[in-house]
């Protein structure tokens, strides 16, 4: 089988990129740093560049001038959903360990079935439904939800699961919608409507928690791994490895989020909670194979 290694490592240090967001937003927020200031600081960050990328990538000729097009409203409209990710995780890091977060985050894998059946029955397959099935039995062991002596704060729960949800139209929006535009042109879009739901979501809080110190340590950091790197990597890696496998790729989002945590907040990662890991990675293999069969180059 003939890779394309640098898209491979494209999607994987993307994906590395989101995955150690979490720990280091709840590293601040045990230096007293509020999650507004911090989710705030990052969107005006990748605002700020991704306007500056996007005012020097090469525009594209229009075909059809006199034709309205609303593609860019729309990627605002979804946008909104990136800066509801964002928020609705960082809440739910507060109230679970960051190894749980990525698991409720991580659900999306079958919200995102579910919502190709509602839009599409004929793309559900079997495997897919199986594959949802199965992450669902890896998210109950990654969680440790069959551990008697574990106290859950349903409100980590519930944001975790919004985040999911949130997390699903990111990627049906990424997906397809105004794929005719330019790489920094469809992220600036996307971004800038994150930054409009998150000053509606978090409003008051983000004036007495954000200031320079933030904006420039914090918000520079999560900016650039947050909202500029992951789209610009998987947009130069997708096309050369193919969905399929870059589904399976990204999904290295998850071992690297708990391991930083590991590392960084000292999180106890238990055995079980790293066999419902792999089962989870195991189910996006089960919901990507005929993607990964149909970009296999055809046996001569």
């Amino acid at each position: 089988m003939n890779l394309n290694l640098r898209g491979a490592l494209y999607i994987a240090l993307g994906a590395s990129s989101y995955g150690i967001l979490a720990t280091f937003v709840k590293y601040a927020n045990n230096q007293g740093i509020g999650t507004g200031g911090l989710v705030f600081s990052q969107y005006l960050v990748g605002v700020a560049v991704l306007l500056l990328l996007a005012f020097m990538e090469k525009k594209p000729i229009s075909v059809s001038p006199r034709k309205k097009d609303d593609s860019k409203l729309k990627l605002i409209l979804f946008g909104t959903f990136l800066g509801l990710t964002s928020s609705f995780y960082y809440l739910s890091i507060q109230y679970v360990p960051v190894s749980v977060g990525i698991i409720l985050l991580m659900q999306t894998i079958w919200m995102g079935v579910v919502v190709e059946f509602l839009i599409a029955r004929h793309l559900v397959s079997r495997s897919k439904v199986l594959g949802a099935g199965v992450t669902l039995l890896g998210t109950a062991l990654a969680a440790k939800i069959f551990e008697t002596d574990i106290s859950f704060d349903w409100r980590g729960i519930g944001f975790g699961l919004l985040a999911a949800a949130s997390y699903t139209g990111v990627m049906f929006a990424t997906s397809k919608i105004a794929l005719h535009l330019p790489l920094f042109q469809r992220s600036k879009y996307l971004v800038i409507g994150g930054l409009i739901s998150i000053i509606i979501f978090w409003n008051v809080e983000i004036l007495s928690g954000t200031d320079i110190f933030v904006l420039i340590k914090w918000g520079v950091f999560l900016g650039i791994f947050g909202t500029i790197l992951p789209p610009v990597l998987f947009s130069k890696g997708m096309p050369a490895v193919g969905t399929g496998l870059g589904s399976i790729i990204s999904a290295l989002e998850i071992p690297v989020s708990v391991f930083s945590a590991y590392l960084v907040l000292n999180e106890e990662i238990t055995f079980t909670q790293w066999l419902g890991i792999g089962i989870i990675l195991f189910s996006v293999f089960l919901i990507n194979r005929n993607n990964i069969r149909n970009s296999l180059p055809p046996n001569k």
